[in-house]
């Protein structure tokens, strides 16, 4: 494999046995075909998954629609987690539609660039609380939201970043913000757990996303993980896909509350 690459999961992906078949899931946070989201999404698809898409507004929906075709998802809805409503509508067309839930994939976050590129010291409170609304507590609503319909249990995964628990030049607020992600996941887990749904937070190696473009020196970010990383390569969004397929199926029954990192061993190093 290319380090540098960025290959499309069905031409990367180990995973062939249908493991998600008779499952239905909900992929929030599909930008464009080099996001996670959509990684995540295609291997799922493969492996027998049932898909509800969405997208992010009306100047979004021209470039995430024809992935979610290729997808053949069941339902394509918009969603922006900081407009009234649009959550709880999402959650209700997937009621009437499936009456049931298996997974739900949370990849988006956001901070307003004055304050992901400043110093954590100087961001403004407004700044601070959008990150943490549309970063953190989103998962959180869709947890609530998801609970009712995840009768036979059920798994949440949202997408981290090793910035969570250790400083990385330039990732700015959104260090804290994934923290609280993290922290997140673990309550939540001890929370759902009764109820057969099981949390995860998947913690994928730098990748060329549209999301990442806005951390400062990411290239260089690129290249000290992979030479740093034990495997001596990046990760791909077909090797997050494939993980967190594994985490929404059965084989994962006995896994809840983890951090899962995907970055070729990068988070072992000093």
């Amino acid at each position: 494999m290319n380090p540098n690459s960025n290959t499309p999961p069905d031409a990367d992906t180990p995973l062939t046995l249908p493991i998600l078949a008779g499952k239905k899931g909900l992929i929030v946070g599909i930008a464009n075909d080099q996001s996670i989201a959509y990684g995540c999404a295609q291997v799922m698809h493969k492996l027998g998954a049932t898909l509800a898409i969405t997208y992010f507004n009306a100047k979004a929906e021209p470039h995430v629609r024809p992935l979610a075709e290729q997808l053949e998802a069941d339902l394509t809805l918009p969603l922006d987690v900081e407009q009234p409503g649009q959550l709880e509508a999402v959650f209700a067309q997937l009621e009437k539609r499936w009456g049931k839930l298996d997974f739900v994939l949370h990849a988006i976050a956001f901070a307003p660039a004055a304050d992901l590129h400043g110093r954590i010291v100087d961001s403004s409170a407004a700044g601070f609380a959008r990150a943490m609304d549309v970063s953190c507590h989103s998962f959180l609503r869709m947890a609530k939201l998801a609970e009712p319909l995840m009768t036979g249990g059920g798994t949440l995964v949202t997408m981290s970043y090793y910035g969570a628990q250790k400083v990385i030049d330039n990732y700015g607020i959104m260090g804290p913000v994934k923290a609280a992600l993290e922290s997140s996941v673990r309550y939540l887990a001890a929370e759902l757990g009764p109820a057969g749904i099981r949390v995860h937070a998947v913690s994928p190696g730098p990748i060329k996303t549209r999301a990442a473009s806005g951390i400062g020196d990411f290239e260089q970010l690129l290249n000290d993980a992979a030479s740093r990383a034990p495997q001596h390569q990046l990760v791909t969004i077909a090797d997050v896909g494939a993980v967190t397929a594994m985490l929404c199926s059965d084989a994962a029954r006995a896994l809840t509350g983890n951090v899962t990192f995907v970055d070729a061993g990068y988070h072992v190093m000093g």
